[in-house]
C-alpha cells in the first residue's frame, strides 16, 4: 500500500478492459495505464473478457478478468460487481471508477477504504435507448456519483459545466489524447477505394451518434464521392436497419472494422470525416479523424466545438450536411485545411494525459482529493429553470445560438 513513496497500486474498475476495442474509456484505460506502468506504478485493470484467451499481463499491466450477464441493462453493472467484489478483497492505493452508472458500488469501494475517483462520462441518460426505468437510473446515477466519489472527472468542459450547473460539483478536467496518423494508403484498394476519394463516418450505430443524419443528409447531396460507414451496435437491430434503409447506391457499410491499420488508413485518406456524436463529451473517433488532420464536418454541439474550434464546419440539419459535402468537394486544395485541423490535435497528448490521473492518484492516495463526509440526501440543484436550460445546452439540446469554443485545462 501506499506509504508515502511514488509508486502506487492503482485498480482500473468499469471498463471493457485491454487491449482496447471499443471506446475511448477503453483506449484512455489502454494509454494511460501503460504509461503509469512504465512510471514504476502496479497498475490493475479490470476485463470484462469473452475469450478464451486471457492474459495476466498487458504491457505491464495486471489483468484481472471476470465476466458479465450478456443484456444491455446489464451488462456494464453485472461485470462492474464482480470486480468490485474482487477489489474490496485485493485492495489497492486507489481506483479509478469508469461510468457514473457504476456508482452504486462506490460505498463498498469506500468501505474498503480505498480513496475512489469516477469518470463519470457523458450525458448517458440523454441517450435514445435508455428510456423510463433505465433514463431515470442513469439520473440517480449522476447524484450517486457527486456523493460517494473523492473526485469526479469529466473528459469535456461542457460535462464539467454540466456537473457544476447540476450539482455544483467540481471535476478534474483530463481530456483524452488525440494520435497522430500517418498510416499510409497501400490497404484501401482493399476496399476499392482511393486516396481522397470518399468521405467518412465512424460511429456505434446509436441515435445520439446521428448516422441517420448523416446517411439522409448525403443522400440529398449531389456528392459524387461514395460515403463509406464504417460500426455497428450489439442490441441495435431496428436502428441499423434504419439506417440501411435511409442510404442509397452511393453509401457503402463496411460493419466493424477492427484492423487499426486499415481503420487509421480510411481516416487519414478520407475527404472529410463526418462526426454526429452528441451526448459523449470528448470523443475518441474525432480526435482520431483530427490526428490525421482529416477535414471533419460535424454536429454542432459544445463538445464537438471545444475539440475542433475554427478548424471543424457543422450541422444540424440534413439539409446544412448537404451543402457542406458539396462545398468540401468543390474545394481543389485543402491541405490548408488538413493543417489546421492535424494543428487541433496538439492540445491532445497521452502523456500530458497520464501525467493528469498520476497527479490525481497522488493526491487520493495522500488524501489530499478524499471527502471526509458526504451529503445523505441528493445533491441535484438543477431543477430551476435557469440551471436545466444549462445544463441542457452543455450536451447540445439548445444550438439555437452558435456556442463559443469551450476553454482547454
Amino acid at each position: 500500500m501506499h506509504s508515502g513513496g511514488t509508486e502506487l497500486s492503482i485498480a482500473l474498475v468499469g471498463t471493457r478492459g485491454v487491449p482496447a476495442r471499443y471506446g475511448g474509456f477503453e483506449t484512455a484505460v489502454d494509454e494511460v495505464g501503460t504509461r503509469l506502468a512504465e512510471r514504476g506504478h502496479r497498475v490493475r485493470v479490470y476485463c470484462r473478457s469473452q475469450d478464451a484467451d486471457r492474459p495476466a499481463k498487458y504491457h505491464g499491466m495486471e489483468l484481472v478478468h471476470r465476466g458479465a450477464v450478456h443484456r444491455r441493462s446489464l451488462e456494464t453493472l453485472s461485470h462492474s460487481g464482480l470486480s468490485v467484489a474482487h477489489l474490496v478483497t485485493h485492495r489497492t492505493d486507489v481506483a479509478i471508477v469508469f461510468n457514473a452508472a457504476n456508482s452504486p458500488y462506490l460505498p463498498l469501494i469506500r468501505a474498503a477504504r480505498i480513496p475512489v475517483a469516477t469518470h463519470v462520462d457523458g450525458l448517458e441518460w440523454r441517450r435514445d435507448k435508455w428510456k423510463g426505468a433505465g433514463r431515470r437510473y442513469y439520473r440517480l446515477a449522476e447524484s450517486a456519483a457527486v456523493r460517494w466519489s473523492d473526485a469526479l472527472i469529466a473528459d469535456a468542459q461542457g460535462i464539467a459545466d454540466y456537473y457544476h450547473d447540476e450539482f455544483h460539483a467540481d471535476t478534474r478536467l483530463i481530456a483524452y489524447g488525440a494520435p497522430l496518423v500517418d498510416g499510409g494508403d497501400d490497404l484501401l484498394a482493399n476496399a476499392d477505394l482511393v486516396p481522397r476519394g470518399y468521405h467518412l463516418v465512424v460511429a456505434r450505430f446509436e441515435p445520439e451518434n446521428h448516422v441517420h443524419t448523416i446517411v439522409e443528409g448525403y443522400r440529398r447531396s449531389r456528392s459524387t464521392l461514395p460515403l463509406v460507414v464504417v460500426g455497428s451496435a450489439p442490441y441495435a437491430d431496428e436502428y441499423t436497419a434504419r439506417v440501411h434503409a435511409l442510404a442509397d447506391a452511393r453509401v457503402r457499410f463496411l460493419g466493424g472494422v477492427w484492423d487499426q491499420q486499415l481503420l487509421d488508413q480510411l481516416y487519414a485518406n478520407a475527404r472529410t470525416y463526418l462526426h454526429g456524436h452528441s451526448v459523449g463529451g470528448t470523443n475518441p473517433s474525432l480526435l482520431r479523424a483530427i490526428g490525421a488532420g482529416t477535414p471533419t464536418i460535424a454536429y454542432d454541439v459544445v463538445f464537438n466545438r471545444e475539440v475542433l474550434g475554427p478548424a471543424g464546419t457543422y450541422f444540424d440539419t440534413e439539409d446544412e450536411l448537404a451543402r457542406r459535402l458539396e462545398d468540401a468537394e468543390a474545394v481543389a486544395d485543402d491541405s490548408a485545411q488538413r493543417d489546421m485541423t492535424r494543428a487541433r490535435s496538439l492540445a491532445y497528448d497521452w502523456d500530458d494525459v497520464a501525467d493528469r490521473y498520476e497527479s490525481l492518484c497522488h493526491d487520493l492516495a495522500d488524501r489530499v482529493q478524499v471527502r471526509e463526509h458526504r451529503p445523505f440526501t441528493t445533491q441535484r440543484v438543477g431543477a430551476k429553470p435557469s440551471r436545466t436550460r444549462k445544463a441542457n445546452a452543455a450536451a447540445g439540446a439548445f444550438t439555437a445560438s452558435t456556442p463559443t469554443e469551450a476553454s482547454r485545462p
